[in-house]
Protein backbone atom coordinates (compact mmCIF):
# COMPACT_ATOMS: atom_id res chain seq x y z
CA UNK A 1 0.00 0.00 0.00
CA UNK A 2 1.33 3.51 -1.31
CA UNK A 3 0.24 6.84 -1.05
CA UNK A 4 1.51 10.18 -2.75
CA UNK A 5 -0.19 13.28 -1.91
CA UNK A 6 0.97 16.25 -4.29
CA UNK A 7 -0.91 19.42 -5.21
CA UNK A 8 0.34 21.86 -2.58
CA UNK A 9 1.53 25.28 -2.95
CA UNK A 10 1.18 29.03 -2.10
CA UNK A 11 -2.17 30.61 -2.53
CA UNK A 12 -3.84 33.47 -1.66
CA UNK A 13 -6.46 33.84 1.05
CA UNK A 14 -9.60 33.40 -0.56
CA UNK A 15 -7.92 30.94 -3.54
CA UNK A 16 -8.22 27.30 -4.70
CA UNK A 17 -6.11 24.63 -4.83
CA UNK A 18 -6.95 20.95 -5.28
CA UNK A 19 -4.86 17.99 -3.77
CA UNK A 20 -4.45 14.51 -4.96
CA UNK A 21 -3.87 11.21 -3.15
CA UNK A 22 -2.42 8.82 -5.37
CA UNK A 23 -2.80 4.98 -4.53
CA UNK A 24 -1.10 2.16 -5.46
CA UNK A 25 -0.17 -1.42 -4.64
CA UNK A 26 -3.99 -2.12 -3.29
CA UNK A 27 -8.31 -1.19 -4.80
CA UNK A 28 -9.19 2.32 -3.22
CA UNK A 29 -12.97 1.04 -2.79
CA UNK A 30 -11.55 -1.03 -0.21
CA UNK A 31 -10.11 1.50 1.83
CA UNK A 32 -11.34 4.38 3.87
CA UNK A 33 -9.13 7.30 2.76
CA UNK A 34 -8.83 10.78 4.89
CA UNK A 35 -6.91 13.71 4.24
CA UNK A 36 -5.36 15.18 7.74
CA UNK A 37 -3.07 18.49 8.15
CA UNK A 38 -0.58 19.39 10.78
CA UNK A 39 0.60 22.98 11.21
CA UNK A 40 3.53 24.21 12.84
CA UNK A 41 3.89 23.71 16.61
CA UNK A 42 0.24 21.84 16.28
CA UNK A 43 -1.18 18.40 16.44
CA UNK A 44 -2.26 16.62 13.43
CA UNK A 45 -5.79 17.23 13.14
CA UNK A 46 -8.01 15.50 10.17
CA UNK A 47 -9.87 17.19 8.08
CA UNK A 48 -11.85 14.63 5.42
CA UNK A 49 -12.63 11.71 4.71
CA UNK A 50 -14.59 9.17 2.17
CA UNK A 51 -15.64 5.92 2.66
CA UNK A 52 -14.71 2.27 1.49
CA UNK A 53 -17.66 1.38 -1.48
CA UNK A 54 -20.07 3.87 -1.63
CA UNK A 55 -17.88 6.74 -0.72
CA UNK A 56 -19.65 8.55 2.10
CA UNK A 57 -17.88 11.52 3.18
CA UNK A 58 -17.19 13.31 5.99
CA UNK A 59 -15.55 16.59 6.87
CA UNK A 60 -14.44 18.37 9.86
CA UNK A 61 -16.33 21.64 11.02
CA UNK A 62 -13.46 24.06 10.19
CA UNK A 63 -13.65 22.73 6.46
CA UNK A 64 -17.21 22.09 6.26
CA UNK A 65 -18.65 23.91 3.53
CA UNK A 66 -14.97 25.11 1.53
CA UNK A 67 -13.55 21.62 1.24
CA UNK A 68 -14.85 18.67 -1.18
CA UNK A 69 -13.52 15.39 -1.11
CA UNK A 70 -13.52 12.87 -4.18
CA UNK A 71 -12.31 9.97 -5.50
CA UNK A 72 -11.86 8.77 -9.20
CA UNK A 73 -11.26 4.72 -8.71
CA UNK A 74 -10.29 4.09 -12.32
CA UNK A 75 -7.07 6.58 -11.68
CA UNK A 76 -6.64 5.35 -7.90
CA UNK A 77 -6.91 8.42 -6.81
CA UNK A 78 -8.08 10.58 -3.93
CA UNK A 79 -9.10 14.63 -4.03
CA UNK A 80 -9.30 17.37 -1.69
CA UNK A 81 -11.22 20.26 -3.48
CA UNK A 82 -10.01 23.24 -1.15
CA UNK A 83 -11.81 26.17 -1.81
CA UNK A 84 -11.90 29.52 -0.10
CA UNK A 85 -8.85 29.21 1.54
CA UNK A 86 -8.10 30.87 5.12
CA UNK A 87 -4.56 31.46 6.76
CA UNK A 88 -5.08 28.93 8.74
CA UNK A 89 -4.98 26.36 6.80
CA UNK A 90 -1.88 26.76 6.29
CA UNK A 91 -0.30 23.23 6.82
CA UNK A 92 1.26 19.86 5.61
CA UNK A 93 -1.87 17.90 4.70
CA UNK A 94 -1.39 13.76 4.02
CA UNK A 95 -3.04 11.68 3.03
CA UNK A 96 -3.95 8.11 4.83
CA UNK A 97 -5.73 5.03 4.39
CA UNK A 98 -7.22 2.39 6.29
CA UNK A 99 -8.23 -0.99 5.35
CA UNK A 100 -8.78 -3.24 4.00
CA UNK A 101 -12.22 -3.42 4.09
CA UNK A 102 -14.90 -5.88 2.29
CA UNK A 103 -15.27 -5.65 -1.24
CA UNK A 104 -18.73 -3.34 -1.51
CA UNK A 105 -19.12 -2.71 1.82
CA UNK A 106 -19.42 0.91 2.76
CA UNK A 107 -17.42 1.19 5.99
CA UNK A 108 -17.14 4.69 7.44
CA UNK A 109 -14.30 6.19 9.90
CA UNK A 110 -13.69 9.40 11.82
CA UNK A 111 -10.97 11.92 11.49
CA UNK A 112 -8.61 9.77 14.07
CA UNK A 113 -4.96 9.48 12.88
CA UNK A 114 -4.65 6.82 14.85
CA UNK A 115 -7.10 4.53 12.81
CA UNK A 116 -5.34 4.85 9.70
CA UNK A 117 -2.79 2.38 8.86
CA UNK A 118 -0.72 3.81 6.03
CA UNK A 119 0.56 7.10 5.39
CA UNK A 120 1.62 9.04 2.62
CA UNK A 121 4.02 11.60 2.48
CA UNK A 122 2.63 15.49 2.86
CA UNK A 123 2.34 18.13 0.42
CA UNK A 124 2.70 21.75 2.27
CA UNK A 125 -0.40 24.17 1.49
CA UNK A 126 0.34 27.47 2.36
CA UNK A 127 -2.27 30.54 2.47
CA UNK A 128 -0.65 33.57 2.61
CA UNK A 129 -0.64 37.16 0.58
Amino acid sequence: VQLQASGGGLVQPGGSLRLSCGASGFRLDRYIIGWFRQAPGKEREGVSCISSGAGSTYYADSVKGRFTISRDNAKKTVYLQMNSLKPEDTAVYYCAADGPHPEGVTVVAGLDPNDYDYWGQGTLVTVSS
